[in-house]
């Protein structure tokens, strides 16, 4: 059993107690990228972190456009993507979350959009709600020139409008691997809907990517069971 099972409601009672900004504060569009070029292939890839990989993949799955979401690790070496030493905050992984996409029906840009407003907050430098540590990190991990270019503007974007109450802190950086999670952290949220850290934490973000965002959102999401 992983780690942070076991203090996950304690964790969450001190996250409130603290008076940070919960998950449902994140309920608020941000606007589109202003530089988005059309991809016309039938599938893209990307790879985000921002907090707990549970909550990122839970997000992403209930996205239009998206076809698979696979939680995992990047940053760090093949020898340290496990779950047990990527918590000792030592091994330069951030759990992150791989999402591969149609980008006819859904772009780099706007998942990004999605990214930035409702499913973490980007101005938590190495930590996300009760978790902290650089493995918690927010990063961008773009693939090509064209998606380091779009983060890039986007950020620059966000940052000139003032929109969030803090600097953004968001990396972007090149993505050398993505490894895969171990398996009992895949689809975590689906398969655990009333886990105590998932209702406060992330069950809030859906929501609000549900009535922020209602034309990319799906009530059903792809899960990795169903492929």
């Amino acid at each position: 059993m992983p780690s942070k099972f076991p203090f996950a409601l304690l964790s969450a009672v001190l996250f409130l107690a603290a008076g940070c900004a919960r998950a449902g504060d994140l309920d608020k569009a941000v606007p589109a990228p202003a530089f988005d070029p059309a991809v016309n292939a039938g599938s893209e890839t990307a790879v985000l972190a921002g907090g707990c990989f549970w909550g990122q993949q839970g997000v992403f799955e209930h996205v239009k456009g998206v076809v698979r979401v696979v939680a995992g690790y990047a940053g760090g070496a093949a020898a340290t993507a496990h779950y047990d030493m990527v918590g000792t905050e030592t091994t330069g992984h951030a759990e992150s979350v791989q999402i591969t996409f149609d980008p006819r029906i859904i772009s780099f840009g706007k998942l990004l959009q999605i990214y930035f407003s409702v499913a973490h907050d980007p101005t938590q430098l190495n930590a996300q709600g009760p978790d902290s540590g650089p493995s918690y990190r927010s990063e961008i991990f773009f693939a090509d020139p064209v998606q380091e270019k779009i983060a890039r503007a986007y950020v620059a974007q966000l940052s000139a409008a003032h929109l969030f109450h803090a600097p953004i802190v968001t990396r972007i950086e090149r993505l050398n691997a993505f490894y895969r999670a171990e398996d009992y952290h895949q689809d975590f949220l689906v398969d655990n809907p009333d886990y105590p850290y998932i209702v406060i934490n992330d069950l809030p973000k859906i929501a609000a990517l549900a009535h922020v965002y209602p034309q990319y959102y799906r009530s059903r999401p792809v899960t990795l069971a169903l492929r």
